[in-house]
């Protein structure tokens, strides 16, 4: 968990959390990203460069007072289960795991669903943490999601990643959220763990799975306003940190296993919030609802995850298309994308590379190669599968 540790690291950037009630300015050493935090729960944060002045944002004190303000739900008597998807990668799985005893609202079920990892270990980390342990033998993403929903018997399924750590009110807040029948999933706040390298820093600047500190929500009238241009259901959350009431599996089917992490390399969750949305429901952002996220250390590793989120949403634009027949889809992938790197590309030419072109030609060669993916799999014959 992040803290005022971090400071003293010699990171490339620091995360520091502060208590806006009794915050004492300071200028910071280097790039740095304040959080602040009050009842234990992150309200607001600001970007710094070295040398900067921390200012308590006017809308932190209004989110503290509004917050604090408001009723307490009712503790949820519904049962609940996780799922974790992981693959060969059992040191972050028993930190993530790790987490669990810390909940204020301890799961009925954790589900580790194993996607063919190799050997042996990711079964006994998950077995010594009293996880359940399931075997998927299909590499992807979505294939591994599902078997999770389907061996889930909660009421509530959560899902998120083994490179995590959770606030310890992450569920108790996720499944609070569920207030209104019509919320058929919840997204919430997915924050930093570290910013240790150029490459974790250039991530959260770019790509934040971060989406503020209010909740939102998507409903069908968001729905209906963008799709003629393409919804961007990108925009309710992260993949990382997301619920589902346990009979939506039931009504718009299982996520789609052309998509995600092992097939076209993203997107396996906004296709399926798309498809909620579409259905006349409600997607919820659930900023209380908090997990820490440790994003790739290398610029490498950075490199490759950006070229497989567009080769994923390209593929999922498609895949939205087929579902629902929305020609807005087509136009975000063959107009407004092409548009938006034209113009990247020239404000590289002509003003030197920057952090938000840095990755410019993996996230073009990426769109492209969601597109012939997506080709390549329906002439194969694979469409859309039927719900569960």
């Amino acid at each position: 968990m992040i803290g005022e540790a971090d400071v003293t690291r010699e990171d490339f950037a620091a995360i520091v959390t502060i208590n806006p009630d009794r915050f004492s300015p300071n200028p910071v050493v280097r790039k740095t990203l304040v959080i602040f935090e009050a009842d234990d729960l992150p309200i607001g944060q600001v970007w710094l460069e070295a040398g900067e002045l921390a200012e308590v944002p006017q809308d932190v004190t209004a989110r503290v007072a509004r917050r604090r303000s408001a009723l307490a739900p009712k503790p949820s008597t519904a049962s609940v289960s996780v799922v974790i998807c992981t693959r060969d990668r059992p040191d972050e799985l028993r930190r993530c795991l790790a987490s669990f005893p810390l909940q204020s609202r301890l799961p009925d079920e954790i589900i580790v669903v194993d996607n063919a990892s190799e050997g042996t270990t990711t079964r006994e980390v998950t077995l010594a943490a009293g996880a359940t342990y399931l075997r998927e033998e299909r590499a992807g993403l979505d294939f591994a999601r599902n078997s999770g929903a389907l061996a889930a018997s909660g009421e509530f399924v959560l899902y998120t990643d083994d490179d995590t750590e959770l606030h310890p009110l992450w569920i108790e807040k996720c499944v609070a959220a569920f207030d209104d029948p019509v919320v058929a999933a919840v997204t919430g706040l997915v924050l930093p763990a570290t910013l240790g390298t150029e490459a974790q820093w250039l991530f959260e600047d770019q790509w934040s799975f971060g989406r503020g500190y209010e909740r939102i929500d998507y409903d069908h009238a968001f729905y209906r306003a963008t799709r003629g241009r393409g919804c961007p259901a990108w925009v309710v959350g992260a993949g990382a940190n997301m619920a589902f009431r346990r009979t939506i599996f039931d009504e718009i089917g299982l996520f789609d296993e052309r998509l995600d992490v092992g097939r076209a390399g993203c997107s396996g969750d906004s296709e399926y919030w798309y498809r909620i949305l579409a259905a006349g429901l409600t997607c919820r952002y659930e900023p209380t609802a908090v997990v820490y996220h440790h994003h790739r250390a290398t610029l490498q590793g950075l490199s490759s995850q950006v070229f497989h989120y567009m080769r994923g949403h390209a593929a999922a634009l498609m895949v939205q298309h087929e579902r629902t027949g929305d020609r807005g889809n087509l136009y975000r992938a063959f107009v407004t994308m092409p548009k938006h790197y034209a113009r990247r590309a020239l404000g590289r030419l002509f003003r030197g590379e920057r952090p938000s072109n840095r990755f410019l030609g993996e996230q073009v060669k990426g769109s492209a190669a969601g597109i012939l993916y997506y080709w390549r799999e329906t002439r194969s014959g694979k469409r859309a599968p039927p719900k569960s």
